[in-house]
This record gives structure tokens, sequence and C-alpha cells, in this order.
């Protein structure tokens, strides 16, 4: 045994460090470099497509969170709600209880059921009751939306692997794609890298903190898509690269008015300027604050119609008189400025035409009045427009996909940004979410559309163009 002992003890201070090393690097081999190899010699087609935004685990992508798993319900294109991971739902107490049913032999994407504890939105003042395969949520007020907000695709959190001696948060689906790796910029955990494998291909987001930022990506060869984009900038000149443009009816440009400005305060200065602006004349035009496509939209909005002489007919009457030179400033975007520019020559020439004919007029007594409408307009361009600090934006505006409009232009929200005040339109506005009857809904948003088009504090141009952009 000692003579054991002596050989054993010889030979490990003679190779000791030689078989350290190859059990180290045997470690090393199957746990990190082999999952390595494996996972870059994957058969599986790629694609790698450029993301612009700040995102996080917690706020993905749309797009690429319906890749990964379902919410209680889906959307349809009219923007109505049915089963997804529900199979029905009840509306009880008025419309403050909602009661969903789940469907059955639903798992994870780890192979467990899906079960209603685990159905996380983090609402906030909304009990949640469950119940085996039932989750129940009372709200403090009646909310008929509420179908469309479970719309939204849930996760299970869990952790993983990392560096083979730490571990890190993973969220788990429902979809067919999983996540199978992310990563993330230091002090801060924003996205800079996500990889989605599905059954037959595996998806690579690389994000982008602008579209421009993301073109570059594009020419320096570090994505081969760019989906939905707002512009294909200087792709547009490049041969062989696909481009497929559509019209999305879910989002127009608008001419917002700040209305707790003193120069937006006149009714009369906002109608002219409607007036004033040149439309399409096409299916792009948009006509008001509910899309086409939805089930709420009524064909009832006041119809403005470039109209030169109406526009100075307004600007000249009694109430729209300026007591002070028209000076302001529209903010837009890079995007928008080309449309910008052509929106503050003809409102220029239209106010010089309306004071010409203001000096000519003998019903107009001050005729130091008459020079007030010569307008100043400045265009200012910020890709991050400040809503809290403006006073004409020229901006694209998303739809919701619920013809509820509460919280953009009821006069008690903050995210009111326009500073709209109407009293019909927040009575039209509490009662539209506050009854599930669709019929009923119909003819309040009905309503809502008819009277928030006679003083509308925003004027509709168009719905606007995305571009999906790949290399064939």
């Amino acid at each position: 045994m000692r003579k054991f002992y002596w050989y054993i003890s010889t030979f490990f201070r003679k190779h000791g460090i030689v078989v350290l090393a190859s059990v180290v690097g045997a470690v090393l081999l199957f746990s990190v470099f082999l999952p390595f190899v494996i996972q870059k010699v994957n058969f599986k087609p790629k694609r790698f497509i450029g993301v612009v935004g700040f995102y996080t685990l917690d706020n993905l992508p749309s797009e690429i969170q319906e890749k990964l798993s379902n919410g209680l319900t889906r959307l349809n294109p009219d923007g109505s709600a049915i089963g997804s991971l529900a199979e029905r739902w009840i509306i009880e107490d008025d419309g403050k209880t909602y009661r969903f049913l789940l469907r059955q032999n639903v798992l994870w994407q780890d192979g467990t059921p899906v079960t209603p504890e685990d159905l996380d939105y983090n609402f906030k003042d909304v009990q949640i009751i469950t119940n085996p395969n039932e989750i129940i949520f009372k709200l403090p007020d009646p909310f008929s939306p509420f179908p469309t907000v479970v719309s939204r695709p849930v996760f299970r959190n869990t952790t993983e692997p990392y560096l083979y001696f730490f571990s890190r948060r993973k969220i788990i689906g429902t979809g067919q794609y999983q996540l199978v790796r992310y990563d993330e910029r230091e002090g801060g955990g924003r996205l800079t890298e996500v990889t989605l494998e599905g059954p037959q291909d595996r998806l690579i987001y690389r994000f982008y903190v602008t579209e421009d930022d993301a073109i570059a990506g594009f020419e320096r060869g570090e994505v081969d898509e760019l989906p939905n984009f707002s512009s294909p900038g200087q792709l547009a000149n490049w041969p062989r690269i696909v481009i497929d443009q559509t019209l999305d009816k879910h989002t127009y440009l608008g001419v917002f008015f700040n209305l707790n400005d003193d120069v937006f305060k006149s009714k009369e200065l906002r109608l002219a300027l409607n007036y004033a602006t040149e439309k399409p004349a096409s299916e792009v035009r948009a006509y008001g604050p509910i899309s086409p496509l939805s089930w709420a939209y009524a064909d009832v909005s006041k119809i403005y119609d470039f109209d030169k002489e109406r526009a100075i007919e307004l600007l000249l009457s009694p109430n729209g008189l300026p007591q002070t030179p028209l000076k302001f400033t529209l903010t837009t975007t890079s995007n928008f400025l080309g449309e910008a520019e052509r929106i503050r020559s003809i409102w220029q020439q239209i106010g010089e035409e309306a004071s010409v004919v203001c000096q000519k007029s003998s019903d107009i007594k001050d005729k130091n009045l008459c020079d007030n409408l010569n307008m100043e307009i400045d265009v200012s361009v910020n890709n991050y427009p400040d809503t809290s600090n403006f006073q004409a934006l020229l901006i694209g505006q998303t739809i919701p996909a619920d013809p509820d409009q509460y919280s953009l232009w009821h006069s008690g929200q903050p995210t009111n940004f326009t500073g709209y005040r109407n009293t019909r339109i927040d009575s039209l506005l509490e009662r539209g979410r506050q009854t599930d009857d669709q019929r009923r809904r119909i003819e309040i948003y009905t309503d809502f559309q008819q009277f928030f088009s006679e003083d509308p504090p925003v004027i509709f141009l168009r719905f606007l163009d995305r571009y999906d952009i790949r290399r064939p």
C-alpha cells in the first residue's frame, strides 16, 4: 500500500500540471467549446434582421413577442379580440369582472403545462383570482377594451446556465420560436442581439438606435432584412435589393396643435390652416383618429379639402384676426422635413394673400391687424420630438387596436399632449370604454368621429407607408 502511494505521489509530482491541465481542458471542451461548435454548425438557415429601438427582455418588440408566445386573446385585422390561450371569456359585474377559461393541454416551451398562476400581466389596481383552468380579473371600473389588452403575449421566467459558472434569466413562451440566446449592453440590460430558434430556421435580431444606423448595418452586411421601416433611405438606389412597400392604415401623419399655446387657442386659425393644407386625394388619405379597418370606423368625419378661399375667409373673421403677429414653429422629424417645408410655404403664402385682402376690405377698420396675418413659421427638426414642449408638430401617430381614444383626447389625461378640451368628447370617450355591447359602442364611436371632426386639434394628412427591405 505504501509502495502504491509512493508511485502515485511521485507520478503527480512529476505530471500533476499536465493532469490538471487535461482535466480543465476536458471541462472546457465538453461544457463550452463543443456546445459552441454545435451551435455554429446548426444547419438551419439563419436570417439576420435589423430592429430599431431600445429594448430589454421585459420590453421586446411586438414582432418578437408574437413569435415567442401568445396572450389570452389575439386580435383580428379589424381590432376585435378572439381567444388564444383562453378558449372563451365571460364579462360580469357590469363590465368590471373578466373571467377567462384557459384552453386544455397548452404547454410552455419546456414541456410544463400552462396554469392560470403563470399568467402574470402585472396590472395595477386589478385583483387577480385563479381557479383550476380559469383566471379572473376584477377591475376597479368597467373597461370594455380589456380583451384587447390581454392579447399581449405572456412569458414564464426561469434561469439558464451562463458561461458555465454563472446563470442568468431566461424567458419561456408558448409559441413556435424559442429564445435561445441574447446579448445585453453592460449596465442597463439594453439588448444588442437576440436569437430565436424555430422549427425551420433561426432568427438573429440585431438592435440599432435609429433607422439610419440600421441601414448602415445593412450596408456593412450585419443584417440582411429591415422590416417595417418608414423609409428605405439610400437603399432605394441599391441594385439587387428587394423593397416591399405597403400602406399602414394603423398609422397616420398629422399636424398636431398645442392648444395651450396662445397662438393656437383660436379655433378659426386652426380651421384655416386645415383648409390651407393640401391632402392626397386617394385611399392614402386619413380623415380621422380611427382606422378605416376598424370595426368601429364610420364615414362621418367632416372633410377639410384644400380650399384657399375658405382659409382666407376664416383668417379674416372677427374672431380669426390675430392681435399679435402669427409667429410659431412647426417641429418634425427628418423623415417628414420635405413635407414640413411644403406646408410652411403654402401657409405663409395664404397668410400673405389674406393680409392683402384684409387691407382692401372695408369691413376691417383696424388695418394694423392685417400685417399680423403675414405668418412667420420656423421649421425645426428633432428625431425625438418633445410632446410637452411644442407649438405645431408634424409626426406619425399609431392608432390603437381598440377604438378607445381616452388616453389621447380626454381632457383629464396627462397623455393628451395637445391639451384638447371638449366636454362632449370626454363624455363619449368615458361611455365608449364602459359598455361591452359592441353595437352600442359603434354608435358611441360614430358620434365621437363626427363631433371630433368639427374642431380637431390635428390636421389629418395621410396614412404612412412601411417598407420591408431585404437581400434576395
